[in-house]
């Protein structure tokens, strides 16, 4: 078989494919130990091909970020979807296109939303209210109870709109300090939305309460009440996830393999094709004094990377290029015309810059962008 270093030419984001497959089966089986559905969020991954790799471990429920990306999964033969953000009312064509064959649930928090639907929608869609337990990026706070009823209520009198609970996320999880801090906001998550059931469960049939964040749901091993889990980032974890303690190194999935286009000895940095455009701009701060990390290193091997080397670290973006800060030991391993290995810190918008990814096997897999 013909190795990495041959296929590789431009900045590739690499997929290890045993380990992405682990991480799916991981995750399944913790929500088979708390007794929840499984509704992956597929943002992650965005890719029909990866879709299947779950559909084949009977995962049949999933959650995606916009009415563009359920229309791909709906495409390719998923039949019910969570559009897990606010209702996008000037989407209504698409969102009765899809509701016509398929079990389709929206997000909403408002009033106007409820009426808006009611008058355009051409078939039911199930509802779930957005419920804002920490993060404070949108929905109702939990404890606003009579704003909450009142959606209920309104629901009540509707005929298309089935409501069926109330839908977290936890996405303060991904500033948290450390595992403690990740603890207790899942367990203030937990405590809010099991009230919400306590209080509403007479109102609402079959009422359910869904539940998403990698750092949480990859931590702990407590989900009492919760009906079902919506993480996304765990299907690859990243650089940010094992800094939170979410996942180990080894079960990093994907690497972007980038030539080395320059070098500079005066600064020990090594010059990569691959800049913002490929990983997005998006940093950890490594120390104190606010040094940003863009990724950590690896090496390439003849079918995937290695550990993390020490010495480097991805220091610098700009739109094409990427600065490795290097000691002098990493900066005299490699030279112009090397690929190195750079383990992203947000696999997501790396992933949906990228449009596809090479298998360390050396297969193409596609999304919606390819």
């Amino acid at each position: 078989m013909e190795s990495l270093n041959s296929k590789i030419i431009r900045p590739t984001l690499l997929l290890d494919k045993a380990k992405c497959i682990s991480n799916i089966e991981n995750m399944i089986a913790k929500a088979q130990r708390a007794n929840a559905r499984l509704r992956p969020h597929f943002k992650t991954h965005q890719s029909a091909q990866i879709g299947d790799w779950f559909k084949e471990r009977g995962v049949e429920a999933i959650a995606v970020s916009s009415m563009v990306m359920a229309q791909y999964f709906a495409d390719n033969g998923w039949k019910d979807i969570t559009v897990a953000i606010p209702v996008n009312l000037r989407e209504i064509e698409l969102i009765n296109e899809l509701a016509s064959k398929i079990q389709l649930n929206l997000v909403l928090e408002s009033r106007e939303a409820i009426a808006y639907l009611e008058s355009e929608l051409e078939h039911p869609v199930g509802i779930f209210i957005k419920v804002d337990t920490g993060y404070q990026r949108s929905g109702i706070p939990a404890e606003a109870i009579g704003s909450l009823r009142l959606l209920v209520d309104l629901m009540k009198e509707t005929e298309k709109l089935n409501c069926k609970g109330f839908l977290a996320h936890t996405g303060h999880n991904y500033k948290a300090d450390d595992h403690e801090q990740i603890h207790k906001n899942h367990s203030k998550t937990l405590l809010d939305l099991n009230e919400l059931k306590d209080v509403f469960r007479k109102d609402i049939t079959g009422l359910e309460v869904s539940l998403g964040d990698t750092p949480a749901c990859s931590i702990s091993e407590e989900f009492y009440g919760i009906d079902e889990i919506r993480p996304g980032n765990f299907v690859f974890y990243d650089i940010m996830q094992y800094v939170l303690g979410a996942c180990d190194e080894s079960q990093i999935a994907v690497a972007m393999a980038c030539p080395v286009i320059a070098k500079n000895i005066d600064r020990n940095e090594l010059v990569i094709h691959g800049g913002g455009v490929h990983f997005s701009k998006e940093y950890l701060e490594a120390d104190d004094e606010g040094t940003k990390l863009f990724g950590s290193i690896v090496r390439i091997a003849e079918n995937g990377w290695s550990e993390i080397l020490g010495g480097g670290f991805l220091a610098s973006l700009s739109q094409e290029h990427g600065i490795i800060r290097c000691s002098d030991a990493l900066f005299d391993e490699f030279t112009i015309g090397d690929l190195i290995g750079v383990l992203p810190v947000h696999s997501c918008l790396t992933t949906n810059l990228m449009r596809k990814l090479m298998t360390t096997e050396g297969e193409w897999i596609t999304t919606m962008n390819s």
